[in-house]
């Protein structure tokens, strides 16, 4: 149908590669075995050479859509079929999330810090493989929003949990109240 004609970039993951093919992360977004998209991963540093500004490579399965950032590769796995220019575009976008969430020294040190941070913006970026309309400015909005909702969530929980504490204490000395009332030896037969 058209809907599949008009949506064929398939992006299979994004990674963040040091120059050396070493993994800091990686993201999948559609189901592939783990090992294919580690074995893709792998073939991608034998393919390519680091000098340029960002580029394209392909195998006979894929096509790596890549980017240096200063120490760093920033690499998406897509189909062969997609739109270079929209896999491009989606590569700014990953670029800039990782400006954005590691400031300072884009280094492995600050994407590992930062890894759950980047995972759930990454996810903002591409849902099932296709690539999301999305902003850095709705990827920020939505990100604040799980957080908030996180936290939201944390202090519900918090205050049903000191409610609860409350409760057992008011019954326990409403018991304690109940046995002084009774006394000792008020059981028995008044004499």
């Amino acid at each position: 149908g058209f809907l599949l004609t008009r949506r064929t970039m398939v992006c299979f993951s994004a990674s963040v590669l040091t120059k050396g093919g070493k993994v800091l992360l990686a993201r999948q977004f559609v189901e592939m075995p783990r090992m294919r998209i580690e074995n893709h991963l792998a073939t991608f540093p034998k393919l390519v050479g680091t000098e340029k500004q960002h580029n394209t490579v392909e195998t006979a399965e894929v096509r790596y859509v890549y980017r240096p950032i200063e120490s760093l590769l920033l690499v998406l796995v897509t189909n062969k079929h997609s739109n270079i220019v929209e896999d491009l575009e989606t590569l700014r976008l990953f670029a800039r999330v990782l400006s954005e969430y590691c400031p300072g020294e884009l280094d492995e040190a600050a994407v590992c810090r930062n890894a759950f941070e980047l995972t759930f913006a990454f996810d903002e970026i591409v849902a099932l493989g296709h690539k999301e309309n999305v902003t850095m400015h709705d990827i920020q909005v939505n990100i604040e929003m799980e957080s908030h909702e996180e936290k939201l969530a944390n202090m519900i929980r918090q205050s049903k949990e000191r409610e609860a504490v409350e409760e057992m204490k008011r019954k326990a000395r409403t018991i304690a109240k109940q046995n002084q009332v009774k006394g000792p030896g008020s059981g028995g037969s008044g004499g």
